[in-house]
Formats: C-alpha cells, structure tokens, sequence
C-alpha cells in the first residue's frame, strides 16, 4: 500500500472553495438569529438552516466517494457552490420576497447534483431521489403560500431530509466511506462555525467607532477565550475519536448517520446560537444580558456539551460523563449567570468550558499512570 493510500483521501481544494459560500451562510443565519431572538425566531431559523446543511452534507458525501481531480466532479461542486450562494443571499428575507429564490436554489442544488452524480440509479430509492421527487417541491410549494403554510411545509421538506438516512438505512448500509476524509470535512463545518464566534466577537467592537474601554476590551477576550475552549473540547479529543470510530465500525452507516450527520447538525447551531449571545455581550459589555441572549448563550454551550454525550454513546457505547455533567454545570449557572453583567456572564461561561477541558486533560494523563 502507499503513502497516499494509507493516509486516506485528501480534502480538496475545490470543497473549501466550496466551503466559502458556507461561511456566508452562517453569517447571514447568525444576522437573522441576531434579528429574532425569540421562540418563534429560533424555529425559522433552524428550518432555514436544515436545507443549507443538508445541501452541504449530501455534497459532501459525494465527494467522499468520488474523485474530484475530475474537471466535471469539480464544476458540479462549483454548480452546488452557487445554488448555496443565492440560498444564503435569500436568507435575510426567504419569508417575504425571496422565498422562492431559497426554495428554487435548494431544488437546483439537489437536482442538478443528483442527476450528475447517479444519473440512471435515480431511479432507485435513496436520499437524493427523495430530495428531488418530494423534498424540493415541498419548499416550493411553501415558498408559493404565504405566513404558516410557508413555515408548515418547510418544516415538513427539513424534518424529511433529516429522517431519509434512518428510513433508508437498509439500502445505504453497504455504503463505504474514507475515514480521515469525511471526519475532516465535517470537523471543518465545526471550523465555519466557530469561526463566526469569532467574528461575533471583533465585529462589534470594530463597527463600534468608539474608544476601547476596559470592559469592551475584556469582553472580547473573554469571548474569544470562550470560542479557544469551544474548540478544544471538539478538536482535542473528539474528533480523533470520530475518525476512529467511523475507521473500525462495522457498518460505517451508523456513525455517519448519527454521529456526522445528526451530531454535527446540533454542534453548528449550537455554536451559531452562542455566537448570537456573545455578540451581543461584546457589544454591551456592562448592561444585563436579556433572557433571550443569555438562553442562547449558555443554552448553546449546554447543547453543544451535551451532544457530546450522544455522540460517544453512538461510537462507543460509553457514557460522556464529564461533557454530560459540563453541561448540566452551565445549565445550573444561569441562576448566577443572570444577575452579572455581560462581561461576569461571558467570564463565567468561559471559566466552566475551560475547567472541563482541563478536567479531561487531566484525566487522560492519569491513566497511563494508572497503567
């Protein structure tokens, strides 16, 4: 075997092209989050959110089975690439006059890759013939009716893609997929994710045209801290443990499907919802958080703690104990958390996601002596 063969699959060039448009995406899904906080706001958001990353993911699973030194594999990325693009521009406004272009997009997106990609095997059930038949009709059929109806069957066309992996599980069970490759791609959506917290946290401070005072200036790094811990409790550990898990499992199947596809759905938007409140926090350092931002705060990082405890169990059969018991930790700090001003409030949440990677650091280097 050779080098190459025993690395595995290499991420493309032309997939983190691709990857840039999702980058806009989650810019545009934080600004609509930012603008709509509320219950309600949450919920549109996520449907708008579920047919990007479904795109995305079916794409990405392609591309793991297919060679994209291929000129033709690459212009359908690039095709992908552009219906991604007008979804995202149609974000800020797929609920008034740009909903059709949203549904539209998604539907080419689909259509257009899945024709390339198994031309007469559409004919077979599998997850982009569900796609194309039922899927981008239903959202635009919704992008063609107005208020609930809309968001009703949205839903519907968002909740379908989510279950097509475990109501066709049977028929992609044989599937096989590069460990390495696939475990990176979706490690670097994490990457897109966290580095809007990122820009959650220079963002304010740069648009603000006022002097950087003490609080402004300690907000941001506490923030920026709070994103540094964020990445360690995935990149440290997790997602070696991902790739291992995916390398070795009988039915690789199950490891995508719970693991990459359900798991990582929740750590994007858990992470986009802390962006939301760290933004906010930077921004007014010294007045109290709102219920609304602080839930998306520190509702966000118990979520994407405790995803964790999904995920393991998924892979190993094993409880995630300290990520399950982090998580309920920030729960339990939102009756202190809501009486501090944002700086205390980010400081805090900070201080928890640092104390439990320092926990399983610890932790790790104690078992060889234990040995």
């Amino acid at each position: 075997m050779s080098d190459v063969e025993a690395e595995g699959k290499r991420v493309s060039w032309a997939e983190l092209f691709f990857d840039l448009v999702f980058v806009f995406a989650i810019t545009q899904l934080t600004a609509v989050l930012h603008e709509d906080h509320s219950w309600s706001g949450v919920g549109a958001t996520v449907v708008l959110f579920l047919p990007l990353y479904w795109v995305w993911v079916g794409t990405t699973m392609q591309a793991n089975q297919r060679d994209l030194e291929r000129p033709a594999e690459r212009i359908a990325i690039f095709f992908v690439a552009m219906c991604g693009l007008v979804m995202a521009f149609a974000v800020p406004y797929a609920y008034d006059d740009r909903g059709l272009l949203f549904a539209g997009a998604y539907w080419a997106a689909r259509l257009v890759y899945g024709v390339f990609a198994f031309r007469g095997e559409l004919l077979r059930l599998q997850p982009f013939t569900v796609s194309i038949v039922l899927t981008g009709p239903l959202l635009v059929l919704g992008a063609l009716l107005d208020g609930p109806a809309r968001e009703i069957l949205w839903l519907a066309g968002a909740l379908l893609d989510l279950a097509v992996p475990s109501l066709l599980r049977r028929r992609l069970a044989a599937m096989h997929f590069d460990a390495r490759h696939l475990t990176e791609r979706f490690g670097l959506f994490v990457l897109i994710a966290l580095g809007e917290s990122v820009v959650a946290v220079g963002a304010p401070v740069a648009n603000s045209g006022e002097p950087v005072g003490v609080a402004t200036l300690s907000s941001a790094i506490a923030a920026f801290l709070l994103s540094c811990a964020l990445w360690w409790v995935y990149f440290h550990f997790a997602n070696d443990a991902m790739r291992h898990a995916l390398s070795t499992a009988a039915v690789q199947l199950t490891i995508t499907r719970h693991v990459l596809s359900y798991g990582h759905v929740v750590f994007i938007g858990a992470i986009v919802a802390i962006a939301v409140g760290m933004e906010e926090a930077v921004a007014e350092p010294t007045h109290h958080l709102d219920w609304a931002y602080l839930g998306l705060l520190y509702g966000g990082a118990a979520l994407f703690l405790a995803t964790f405890g999904y995920t393991r169990w998924m892979m190993f059969r094993l409880v995630s104990t300290t990520r399950l018991v982090a998580a309920a930790v920030v729960l339990a700090l939102l009756s202190v958390a809501w009486v501090l001003p944002a700086l205390g409030a980010v400081l805090l949440l900070a201080a928890a996601v640092v104390g439990l990677n320092v926990v399983e650091l610890l932790r790790v280097r104690r078992r060889p002596a234990r040995a």
